[in-house]
């Protein structure tokens, strides 16, 4: 029931970010507007995205520490968010939170976060893969 509930609160802070995550990995109608729909910008801004993304969820997996942790999981719902990538960015958000220093138990939740985290960039890498090569 909590997990529910602090899912909810992410939702509601990201806007109806619920809403956004039934659609593609990457809301490419935002992204457009980020973008001023410059065809050229887009297409650098995913390029971006997608090398960087590896770097963020290698310093998730690997952070031992509150704060580590905590700046990872920021920077990947960060740059999630500049390219609408809403399961991503929600999911990011729910790892903010997760307590990396607690009990031994908060090992559990810390790979299942990153799991979760790392499918859904996946999805996006795989997204804009598609894209970038005219998909």
């Amino acid at each position: 029931m909590a997990g529910t509930t602090a899912h909810r609160r992410v939702t509601c802070a990201l806007g109806d970010a619920h809403d956004r995550c039934t659609g593609d990995a990457v809301d490419r109608a935002y992204l457009a507007r980020c973008t001023l729909g410059n065809a050229a910008l887009e297409r650098e801004v995913l390029q971006l995205f997608a090398a960087q993304m590896p770097l963020y969820l290698a310093a998730l997996a690997e952070a031992r520490a509150r704060r580590g942790w905590r700046e990872a999981a920021h920077s990947i719902k960060g740059s999630a968010c500049a390219v609408g990538a809403w399961r991503l960015a929600s999911l990011a958000q729910l790892a903010e939170r997760v307590d990396v220093d607690g009990e031994a138990s908060a090992q559990g939740h810390r790979e299942e976060a990153v799991a979760a985290v790392a499918r859904a960039a996946e999805e996006a890498c795989r997204f804009i893969a598609r894209v970038l090569a005219g998909g």
